[in-house]
Formats: structure tokens, C-alpha cells, sequence
């Protein structure tokens, strides 16, 4: 690492600084080693107690780890570089966005008015007719909905939520695999992962209770349409989940419904089992547009209480024109329709495919959502096969943080007779595969 990066800086701010500035311009990159402190010490000519404090500086927001004598190393999804996906070759059929097909989402129009008059948006954050169209959308799943707040989108709530209850170094149970913005996210906030593993009825009870015991403070989960494995919760499932968190009253338990009304499974959640602290969120951009970054969360008084006391210090609240466009959209009849042909629809492209790839041989999971996860012994292999082949799927690395190897399909916009194709191919790059590494 000297011989490629030349750490400077006199103070602990300053030599932070530096190794920030190498990985964000990629001259250290992920697992890549930091000099031993009193090695850096000596180079820089400071004290070991200097270095010691910029190591923990970087490790708190979350660009390093220590592996105790393995050193400090630079985290696999440092804070200041997303483990964003590769750039979709031209000419591929790109299967590998997770984004929904365009044909099913409506055409906003905004509101003609940016505000009726001046007024203190503080004072009214959440335009009335919005709460309560909100609280029926929630509350009709079964979900208290009595105490409900809005946000600009799942994360930037999933990230207030989590810095305003937990502090850095603090754990999480997260989905294994699972969604790679929430794996960076909580690393991004000083926090540690802990993983836990998923099927096609989501979290696994077990498994959750094993990070219950390691001392986890917060669990973020998908109730249904899980990303990437398309799990949903059964009643048997979220009722046992809801049995090992009744143990854990003071962990917060946030479930993020992102794809609610496209799912294509119903909605058993966690947040009617009773639980002491909880956080049920949410959005729209799967099934009315990309750019409407709004959320909706309901949540227990004190998750509320200092979720909106956070808000109010920083944006303060989410734009009215915002939510007026929403709310058009919510009430109105078109949409609606059109939300329900998109879940129809999202439903027979995954159970097509689901279906084709296990008519050649190849188990895939996918009961809800628009995703279909593909266990794989070599990612690479597949992926680069596939290409080879006029398909762009996502290697699933970068979703996994101990789980196994797999690809995910997303079949948003893949049409039954086109999943006919894929699932051959697919089954000649498993042999292909098979022959080159050996069956």
C-alpha cells in the first residue's frame, strides 16, 4: 500500500482526511491494508495516540474496519463509494436494474400552484388529506397506522431512523443477501451488519435470534418482495419473527414495504404483532415514478417522536408540491387501475421465468416482487456467460455479506415468451460453467 498511496497529515483530522481522500479517488480500494499505527506514527512523525484517533475517526464512519491482528483495512463498501453495479454494456438486454417496466407507471402532473400563499411549512409539515390517505393505505393492511410521517424516499428514513437510537459500532440484523443500498448504508453510518440469513418466506427465525443473542440494537427487513431473493412473510413466519422480537423489547424493528401495491403477495407484517418499537415504511417509486422520492412510515410514538425531531433540524419537511403530486396519483381511479394490471403483470413475468429455468434443471427463488434470485456456484462465470449471450444480470456480491453465490433477474419488463429464451441460455452457461471448473 505505501508503494501506491503516501498517507500525510499532523493531526487526526488531518491524516483522516487523507486516507478519505485516497479512497474516494480509488487509490486505496476495498480490503486494502493501512499501515500498522505506530509504523504510520514514525512515518508521519506524530504520536501512536494520533494515528489511533484517525483510525477510529474512519472506522466510525464507516470507510474502515479492524480485523484485530489482521490490521485496519479499507471496508468492502467504504462509506464515500456505493457498491454500485457495473455499467450495462451496449447492446445487452439489461435484466440487472431492479427498476420497474416504464409501460406501467403513470405520467405525473404537478400541482399548477408551488404553495397556497405563504405559510410555515414547519407548522404544517404533512398536508392533511395526504395523512389520512396514507393511514388507509397502511392501516388497511393490518398495520397501526395512528401515528404515521413522511420522508424523501426508504433510505433517507431508514438512515434517520437507525443515527437517531443507535450510536457507531452499534449492530444491525440485515437481510443475508439483501439490499446493497441498506448494506452500505448502515456501514456508511458507523454501524456493523449482522447477517441474517433469508428463504422464500424471508428472515429466518433462527437466524434472527442468533443476532437477537449477539446484541443487536435494530433490524431492518422486507416483509414481502424482499431484494434480491423475492421472499414474503407467511403468517406462521412473520408470527414467529414477531415471538423471538417480543424477547428484545428494546430493539427497533424497521420493515420496509418498498414494493407495497406490486408485491404480489399479501402483507403479513411485523408491525401487528405488538412490538414495543417499530417502523413500517413505505414508497411509491416502484409503481408511480422513479423521481417521486417520497415515503410514508408508521411507527410507535417515540420512533415518531424522534424521527420528526431529527427532520425538523435538518430538511424540516418534504416539499407540499411533492406531496400533492402524490397524492393525485394515490386518489386517483386511472392509476389505480394501471397499479393493479403492473402487479398482475410483474406476477407473470416472475413465475414465468421462475417456472422456465426450473423446467431446465435450475432452481430460482422469486414468490413476490420483481426480482428473481439464481443460486450459482460462480458468479463471474454466469454473469460474463450470460453476456456472452445478450444478457446483463447483476453478480450478487454485491448484495451478499455471507450467503452464498447467486445472480438476480430482474423481470420487471421480461415477457413470458422472452423467459423462455433466457432460462435456455441460462441452463447452457450452468454447463458451460460445469465444464470449465469441473461438475
Amino acid at each position: 500500500m505505501a508503494a501506491q498511496y503516501s498517507i500525510s497529515g499532523t493531526t487526526a483530522s488531518t491524516i483522516a482526511a487523507s486516507v478519505e481522500r485516497a479512497v474516494t479517488e480509488g487509490d486505496l480500494g476495498p480490503g486494502d491494508a493501512l499501515p500498522p499505527v505506530r509504523r504510520l506514527a514514525d512515518d508521519l512523525s506524530v504520536s501512536p495516540g494520533t494515528v489511533a484517533t484517525a483510525y477510529k475517526e474512519l472506522r466510525g464512519r464507516g470507510l474502515v474496519v479492524t480485523r484485530g491482528r489482521g490490521g485496519t483495512i479499507v471496508a468492502a463498501a467504504p462509506s464515500v463509494a456505493s457498491r454500485r453495479p457495473p455499467k450495462v454494456p451496449q447492446g445487452l438486454r439489461d435484466l440487472a436494474g431492479g427498476h420497474p417496466d416504464p409501460a406501467f407507471l403513470p405520467d405525473p402532473v404537478p400541482p399548477g400552484r408551488l404553495s397556497a400563499g405563504v405559510r410555515s411549512h414547519r407548522a404544517t409539515p404533512r398536508l392533511p388529506e395526504l395523512e389520512e390517505t396514507v393511514r388507509a393505505w397502511i392501516g388497511g393492511a393490518g398495520v397501526p397506522a395512528e401515528h404515521v410521517t413522511f420522508a424523501h424516499g426508504a433510505l433517507d428514513c431508514v438512515g434517520r431512523l437507525l443515527s437517531t437510537d443507535l450510536r457507531p459500532g452499534d449492530a444491525v440484523a440485515m437481510e443475508d443477501p439483501g439490499y446493497h443500498h441498506l448494506l452500505d448504508l448502515v456501514q456508511a453510518l458507523g454501524l456493523r451488519s449482522v447477517a441474517v440469513a433469508v428463504d422464500d418466506e424471508g428472515m429466518r427465525p433462527e437466524a434472527l435470534e442468533a443476532a437477537v443473542r449477539a446484541g443487536v440494537r435494530a433490524v431492518v427487513c422486507s416483509p414481502r418482495a424482499q431484494n434480491p431473493y423475492g421472499g414474503a412473510f407467511s403468517a406462521a413466519r412473520r408470527d414467529a419473527l414477531v415471538a423471538v422480537l417480543q424477547r428484545a423489547p428494546d430493539v427497533l424493528v424497521i420493515e420496509n414495504d418498498h414494493a407495497a401495491d406490486i408485491a404480489g403477495a399479501p402483507l403479513h407484517s411485523l408491525a401487528s404483532g405488538g412490538l414495543a418499537r417499530w417502523a413500517h415504511l413505505r414508497t411509491v417509486t416502484k409503481f408511480l415514478g422513479t423521481d417521486l422520492r417520497w415515503a410514508a412510515a408508521a411507527c410507535d410514538p417515540t420512533t415518531l417522536a424522534r424521527h420528526d425531531g431529527r427532520l425538523l433540524l435538518t430538511s424540516g419537511w418534504i416539499s407540499h408540491l411533492l406531496q400533492r403530486t402524490v397524492l393525485g396519483l394515490m386518489t386517483d381511479t386511472d392509476t389505480t387501475a394501471l397499479v393493479t394490471r403492473a402487479r398482475s403483470a410483474y406476477g407473470e413475468r416472475r413465475k414465468a421465468l421462475v417456472t422456465e429455468l426450473a423446467s431446465q434443471g435450475v432452481a430460482a427463488h422469486g414468490v413476490s416482487g420483481m426480482n428473481v434470485w439464481v443460486p450459482v456456484r460462480d458468479e463471474s462465470a454466469v454473469v460474463n456467460g450470460l453476456r456472452s449471450r445478450g444478457w446483463w444480470v447483476a453478480a450478487g456480491a454485491r448484495f451478499r455479506l455471507s450467503s452464498a453465490p447467486g445472480v438476480r433477474i430482474t423481470t420487471a419488463d421480461l415477457l413470458p415468451a422472452d423467459a423462455v429464451r433466457l432460462a435456455s441460455d441460462f441452463a447452457g452457461v450452468l454447463g458451460e460453467s460445469e465444464t470449465t471448473y469441473g461438475g
